[in-house]
């Protein structure tokens, strides 16, 4: 594959233009068919199997009106007075019932002056609005909605707030502000990583053309599989650091060959030969560890994992064409315009460079200080990683519900009025559909068997449609969505109260609702955890034993991801169960660990760790080969690619970081969660635990059974083995060059 990929980077050196000109056309198809042809993203929570699932399901399939999603419309007087002491907040009340109930694809609005729609205090009324089946819906019906709250008449007597599911289908969160932090960050690392101004911009540009693409690319995916609307921020949160960092890692290969004497087409060519198939390596490790989240059978997360996915392999392919692009039209130039004291230094004997600058020499001595106290730097980080890795023990997985969200935010607002006024229960209301069609009867003994549960408010009277032969109960239960005790509602009510009535009867029932939906979706994902990081673990393993023919390694390899991964969730837990450090965010309240989040962070890290552990080990093991020296080959591999490793990991954190600027919880969490493993990965770990262990593994760190070797397929992930020999410039454009570098 070495060859062809080195073709392909010459060529692209060659013909910029040409290859350029290719990806225009493809970019101006793509955003061209998504303006033009594109559906809207939308979330359709839910997994086949589940008991929320089939209660949704029944109500789908015999027409019921309960089938589709709700929303809420809050009203509360200005001047806090009653509804029952102002006939102008009355009147304004029901005006406003009318225009909700004419809204498109509304097929009820309950009546705010029936019983039980006003507070017992009278100061928060509630008009449900039921719409029809999701399938029917799109995002102009939220802004529909919306619209009826900005059109109230100026001097309004009442505020009105927007909440219900939805939002939860529709409402996409703002995005722009955690992009262009990270961004700004981004330029600033590798302006400190190159010192050069053109050599910066080369990562940044592939970066943001290939995030375009294929964030556009989304509305066009929608015709295969329905993406959440969350999706685009997690795409372009993975886009962007991958992107940086594969544009990094083949700019700083390309200016190592340039200060060798080579022309730029030859250097571009074994850029993309060598760092190139590194990348192709690294980024489809990613792309198969996030596909692999169709385990989970949550078909939301695996629609936001192909999201996900092509997103980062367009940042693949972009590197290994468009790049090398750049590249050839950049020419020399690539090393000029920039900042002398921070540009790396590489030898003038053709050999393997190693970073020559201050900052290299510091990460030498540093390898030489971890090898000399190994001992004491395994035990103690591996002492701290596990103290991080210890609140996982308190991990609770759950679903944020809108009572996390900021203060501005009117489903925030109209969740704290709704849980004041009627209490907590009232904002994630448990929706019982039964198939009464063998068995009519049972309706009220359900009824009458749900309200006497503990942790069940109120129970609204039933909804029976008999020639469906369905009927619907709404349930409210005395705690809040998120709360552990509506978890055990839910439960009781399953394994308890409907069978205690249904077990004599033909009649089936199922939980379903917002609440009900997204307990069962944690429950799956947390049943499927386990297997799906065993089989991570376990690619990982193979895929490492196959590059560097070794047992140790990847073990080891293994073994640090789950510290670098269980600090990253122990953070989660002391930050947002526990509150630790919350205000620094903007949390508002602390929230459970989403459901997906831990196997989604597994997912992407995997993919990333390999990335820096190919990049490190590689230069470890090929100076290991020709010196046998184990020790100086560690020393030798951290010093030669610590500062590239380093910069490549501050643009993941600053990337990562900025999103964790958002108002949604849910970015919030998988932000920090991948920021804080990244950190731990290409520093503690990275920098400190590989080093040290593998001077204590001394040469059993390349032990690889004969026989075992005899059948591996050989594979050089950043090896030259099989290009032609280089084609060097001039003595004098060689040296202009390397000098070029220093500028």
């Amino acid at each position: 594959m070495s060859h062809a990929l080195y073709t392909l980077g010459r060529f692209a050196a060659r013909r910029p233009w040409t290859v350029i000109g290719a990806w225009f056309v493809v970019a101006l198809v793509v955003v061209g068919a998504s303006v033009s042809f594109g559906r809207d993203l939308d979330d359709s929570f839910g997994a086949p199997g589940l008991d929320s699932a089939d209660a949704l399901d029944l109500l789908t399939s015999t027409g019921s009106d309960s089938a589709g999603p709700t929303a809420q419309i809050v009203l509360t007087p200005r001047d806090g007075s009653t509804f029952g002491s102002s006939a102008e907040a009355q009147a304004a009340l029901i005006d406003v019932h009318t225009a909700a109930a004419e809204l498109p694809n509304v097929i009820d609005a309950s009546d705010p002056t029936a019983s039980g729609s006003v507070s017992p205090d009278g100061r928060v009324a509630l008009i449900r609005v039921q719409y029809e089946v999701i399938d029917e819906l799109d995002s102009g019906d939220l802004d529909n909605l919306k619209q009826l709250a900005a059109d109230l008449p100026v001097g309004s007597p009442l505020q009105v707030e927007l909440n219900g599911d939805l939002f939860l289908a529709f409402e996409e969160s703002p995005t722009g502000t955690g992009e262009m932090v990270g961004l700004i960050a981004a330029v600033f690392i590798l302006l400190f990583a190159f010192g050069s101004i053109i050599a910066m911009g080369l990562p940044i540009g592939l970066a943001l053309f290939g995030l375009a693409l294929g964030v556009s690319s989304m509305s066009l995916i929608t015709y295969v599989i329905e993406i959440p609307s969350f999706a685009p921020q997690i795409a372009s949160m993975v886009g962007l650091g991958v992107g940086i960092d594969y544009a990094l890692f083949l700019v700083t290969r390309h200016r190592e060959h340039l200060a060798r004497g080579m022309t730029i087409e030859e250097s571009a060519g074994r850029a993309v030969a060598t760092a190139g198939q590194a990348v192709i390596f690294a980024g489809g490790t990613v792309v198969i560890a996030i596909l692999g989240l169709a385990v989970a059978g949550v078909p939301f997360m695996t629609a936001a994992g192909v999201a996900t996915s092509v997103t980062v392999l367009i940042m693949v392919v972009a590197s290994i064409t468009l790049l090398p692009a750049f590249l050839g039209i950049a020419g020399h130039h690539i090393n000029r315009r920039g900042l002398r004291r921070l540009a790396p230094r590489y030898p003038e004997n053709g050999a393997q460079p190693t970073d020559g600058s201050e900052i290299g020499i510091g990460w030498q001595r540093w390898g030489t200080h971890v090898s000399k106290h190994a001992w004491t730097y395994a035990i103690g980080v591996t002492a701290l990683l596990l103290a991080l890795t210890a609140p996982v023990l308190s991990l609770r997985l759950g679903f944020p519900d809108a009572g996390s969200l900021p203060t501005s935010r009117t489903e925030r607002v109209a969740y704290d009025l709704v849980a004041d006024g009627f209490g907590p229960g009232i904002n994630g209301p448990l929706i019982v559909a039964i198939d009464i069609s063998q068995d009519p009867d049972v309706v009220e003994p359900l009824r009458s068997a749900i309200a006497s549960d503990l942790g069940v408010a109120a129970v609204e009277p039933a909804t029976v449609n008999a020639e469906s032969g369905v009927a619907t109960l709404i349930a409210f239960p005395t705690t809040a969505p998120q709360d552990d005790a509506t978890l055990d509602t839910i439960e009781r009510l399953r394994t308890v109260a409907l069978p205690s009535v249904l077990d004599d009867s033909a009649a089936v029932a199922h939980i379903g609702g917002e609440t009900a939906t997204l307990a069962d979706i944690g429950g799956r994902v947390t049943e499927r955890l386990p297997a799906f990081l065993a089989a991570v673990i376990l690619l990982s393993f193979l895929l490492l034993m196959l590059v560097f023919r070794s047992i140790l390694v990847p073990l080891k390899a293994a073994l640090l991801n789950l510290l670098s991964i269980g600090a990253a969730y122990g953070v989660l837990v002391m930050v947002f169960q526990w509150g630790w450090g919350k205000d620094l965010i903007g949390l508002e309240s602390t929230v459970p660990i989403l459901a997906f989040i831990p196997m989604f962070m597994f997912a992407i890290l995997f993919g990333l760790s390999m990335d820096y552990e190919v990049f490190l080990l590689s230069r470890v093991r090929e100076e290991y080969l020709i010196t046998g020296d184990n020790e100086t080959s560690v020393i030798h591999g951290i010093a030669s690619t610590a500062r590239v490793i380093t910069s490549a990991a501050l643009i993941m954190i600053s990337v990562f970081l900025g999103f964790v600027l958002g108002d949604d919880p849910i970015i919030k969490m998988m932000g920090l969660g991948l920021a804080t493993a990244i950190f731990v990965d290409a520093t503690i770990v990275r920098m400190v635990l590989v080093p040290a262990t593998m001077k204590l593994m001394g040469d059993a760190n390349w032990w690889l059974p004969a026989w075992l070797d005899r059948l591996l397929p050989k594979i050089d992930i950043e090896g030259e083995s099989g290009l032609p020999t280089p084609e060097m410039e001039s003595v004098a454009t060689a040296r202009e060059s390397r000098d070029e570098v220093l500028v």
